[in-house]
């Protein structure tokens, strides 16, 4: 998460001035670029706001003392003196100063920044842009050096040694923004080690180059060598592993360089990921590494100098917990190798090693890899049915299905798991799918499926921090929206026998007050649908894969089928990998166990439940986390769980909905014992949560035999979101399917009528 102090002291600037002077590393002996006047301050400080979070995502940021100095820039009083002073610190980055004349003639001169390049790495820096012309053009960096993409005469790739290009993506503008000034950045990438020189030239279009030589400048680079690194991974038990690696110089910038990886490393990704005997160049110098292997590592960081030769690096990882030490098995069914922020060239996406090389280094059991919208007919050719060829028992990966971008999509996205085949009857590809979600399902759980609406908060919006709530949201998304009336259907799975339609919720890639409501009332209800933990990798949260996961519980030996099935019984919880509620039981009841449903009379309705419990967090608290409002990310951290300034977080019992009692724990990574006993008036489901970090699937407890109706407010709760989904949803349904989704939407009205009529409470 990148944060910009843009509110510092003013007293900031004088100090943080003779701070800087003796640091910058790009001072030399070349004249200052001009300092533009007459430039307004309000659009000039946001485009340099838009700067600093393109160096932060690039991995090159500014140190900071220099945010400091340019926050405090933007607060003076006199905005004459407060563009200068921003110009000043900025120019000493400015490889190249772009002067765009009234007739629009560029041309160019070299800046003060060290022309200093990494051999197989990208360095990044600031281009000046004078813009007298008040162009919005795009603009444009040619060299004659800039290494060819077809074949070159050896003479002339010799001279090619130079890769180039302008970064205008967001959150910068793709084309100049008509100011005064403003500052573009430039990304070289070396090809070579030693000194180089190359020419440059910019335009904002064809014919707009100065005349004569004031479009071109030479620059000789030094491009520093890089080194052989190679690393020696182990796991807490000593045997080779692979793990995630986040290498930072002195100056914060990120190595090996985010601006032109290919799998397996993702150019999104500030870490990279290396397995035991593998290794990475890095130039002379000396570099932090951070290194973990996911949620259950404890994060190390130590120094590492590289020297004049190859050399090698042990690094091993330290565990606070091994959940599948007793039997709980993480996974992430909600994982993809295309779309969002995966890139589409050379390759329509990324391949399943590099989706498992990553499952691995964040110690990811279970990775459901599915292919959806984006590169569709690409990737279906890697869905078998079975796992893919990559799983490396315990690390399993398999390639399914989720209905997002065509079909139901937009009346909720449905993650379709343990698929025999991946093809909806009468096509061969995305464009034929069914417009009603209960046809979708309908098909899947003939053929054994586990199926569930993913990030199943979106649609769900309400203003209200209360879980329960009983507001109504607009059911306006791609969530658990169509979810209301599908919960009420029992469709033919295998051999013809009826099953509910919908197997799980997903948790913990949307706002938990979202996700957890509608599952609370549909719980009150009588329904029994379980939840299970995704990512969206990489399109709600593309840090890592698994920061939404399943700890599903097996007796037998870990495989995709079995975990799939544990997640339809509920014998999982759902976690951000920073708690964990183990062992979770009512008397002798195990969650997900005997259909998880314990039957008691009136006079024994007093019950104990039972958890082996853990959290970690650092010592010192996240103060920026805790400030967010809970929609905004990360939805699930066990930091927002913290109490106070302590290190301890809450677990509770949750009876229909609502916490009836609380117990903390210490989070310093140790397992606890935790057992609350509780009278239960009536027929009632039962869980322990960490909010919003962790929670158990329920336990049903049926008091003299009668069913669940824990909720009339529940219950008009959900008949009034059949209304508004079908307000929503009725205009995307195709012609065809119409007569079959008011039917559905019928059934559905008329359950929930029968529901609130069997209601006794409230």
């Amino acid at each position: 998460m990148n944060t910009h102090p843009f509110r510092r002291p003013l007293l900031l600037v004088s100090l943080l001035a003779a701070v800087l002077a003796p640091r910058l590393p790009n001072a030399r002996a070349a004249a200052p670029l001009p300092v533009v006047a007459g430039v307004e301050l309000q659009p000039f400080a946001s485009q340099v706001r838009r700067l600093i979070e393109a160096t932060d995502y690039l991995g090159a940021p500014f140190s900071d003392a220099e945010k400091q100095a340019l926050a405090a820039a933007m607060e003076l009083p006199d905005a004459s003196a407060a563009v200068q002073k921003l110009q000043e610190i900025l120019d000493a980055h400015c490889l190249f100063g772009v002067n765009i004349n009234p007739e629009m003639r560029v041309k160019v001169a070299q800046g003060m920044a060290k022309a200093e390049l990494s051999e197989a790495g990208w360095r990044q820096f600031l281009v000046k842009v004078q813009n007298e012309s008040g162009t919005t053009a795009t603009l444009k960096a040619v060299s004659p050096n800039a290494v060819k993409l077809h074949n070159s005469p050896a003479g002339e790739v010799a001279n090619r040694w130079l890769e180039l290009q302008m970064f205008d993506a967001q959150p910068l503008k793709a084309t100049l923004g008509g100011l005064k000034v403003e500052y573009r950045l430039i990304q070289l990438y070396s090809r070579d080690a030693g000194k180089r020189e190359a020419r440059f030239s910019f335009n904002v279009g064809q014919g707009t180059q100065d005349l004569g030589f004031r479009n071109e400048v030479d620059v000789l680079f030094d491009c520093v060598p890089a080194r052989e690194v190679t690393l020696r991974v182990t796991d807490e038990n000593g045997q080779p592993t692979t793990a995630a690696f986040l290498i930072r110089d002195s100056q914060g910038r990120v190595y090996p360089s985010q601006a032109k990886r290919l799998a397996p490393d993702f150019a999104f990704h500030p870490q990279v990921y290396r397995a035991d005997g593998e290794s990475l160049k890095l130039p002379a110098g000396t570099y932090s590494v951070e290194f973990t292997r996911g949620p259950e590592s404890i994060p190390q960081t130590r120094t590492l100098t590289v020297g004049a030769g190859p050399m090698t690096a042990a690094f091993q990882v330290k565990r606070w917990i091994d959940p599948a030490k007793f039997g709980w098995w993480s996974g992430d069914h909600h994982i993809h190798a295309a779309g969002c922020a995966h890139y589409t060239n050379p390759t329509e996406g990324v391949h399943a090693p590099d989706m498992l090389r990553h499952c691995v280094g964040e110690d990811l059991k279970i990775g459901a890899n599915l292919t959806w919208g984006p590169c569709f007919d690409y990737q279906k050719q890697f869905f078998t049915g079975v796992d893919d060829k990559v799983s490396t028992y315990p690390y399993l990966l398999r390639y399914d299905v989720e209905v997002s971008g065509f079909g139901s999509h937009r009346s909720g996205h449905l993650c379709l798991l343990r698929l025999r085949e991946q093809m909806y009857p009468g096509g061969t590809s995305k464009d034929h799918w069914p417009t009603l979600c209960l046809n979708t399902l309908r098909w899947a759980k003939a053929q054994g499926a586990l199926v569930g609406p993913a990030h199943s908060g979106w649609g769900l919006t309400v203003n209200s921090d209360e879980l329960p709530n009983y507001l109504v949201p607009p059911f306006d998304g791609i969530g658990a929206n169509e979810y209301i009336v599908d919960v009420t259907h029992t469709v033919p799975g295998p051999g013809g026998k009826l099953v509910p339609a919908v197997d799980f919720l997903s948790m913990v890639d949307t706002p938990s007050v979202w996700e957890l409501n509608i599952w609370y009332h549909t719980l009150n209800v009588g329904f029994r649908t379980r939840v299970s933990g995704e990512t969206d990798f990489p399109c709600i949260y593309g840090e890592r894969v698994g920061l939404g996961r399943s700890y599903v519980k097996l007796d037998g030996k870990l495989n995709y089928d079995d975990w799939c099935e544990a997640i339809r019984v509920g014998r999982n919880y759902v976690s951000d990998g920073r708690s964990h509620l183990i062992d979770f039981q009512v008397n002798n009841l195990a969650m997900g166990t005997a259909g998880s449903e314990l039957r008691v009379s009136a006079a024994n309705a007093k019950v104990r439940v039972s958890a082996k419990v853990a959290a970690r967090l650092d010592d010192k608290p996240d103060t920026a986390l805790r400030a967010l409002r809970y929609d905004k990310k990360p939805y699930w951290h066990i930091e927002r769980a913290r109490l106070g300034e302590t290190r301890e977080v809450p677990v509770e019992l949750i009876v229909n909905g609502y916490p009836v009692a609380k117990k903390t724990i210490v989070a310093d990574g140790s397992l606890t014992d935790l057992a609350f006993d509780v009278k239960l008036e009536r027929s009632s489901w039962v869980a322990l949560r960490i909010l919003p970090s962790s929670h158990t699937n329920p336990i049903f407890v049926l008091v003299d035999g009668k069913p669940i109706r824990a909720s009339r407010r529940s219950a008009e709760w959900c008949l009034k979101g059949v209304e508004q989904c079908w307000t929503q949803k009725k205009k995307l349904i195709a012609a065809g399917e119409m007569a079959e989704a008011e039917k559905a939407y019928d059934h559905a009205r008329e359950t929930y009528r029968k529901l609130l009529g069997e209601m006794a409470g409230d």
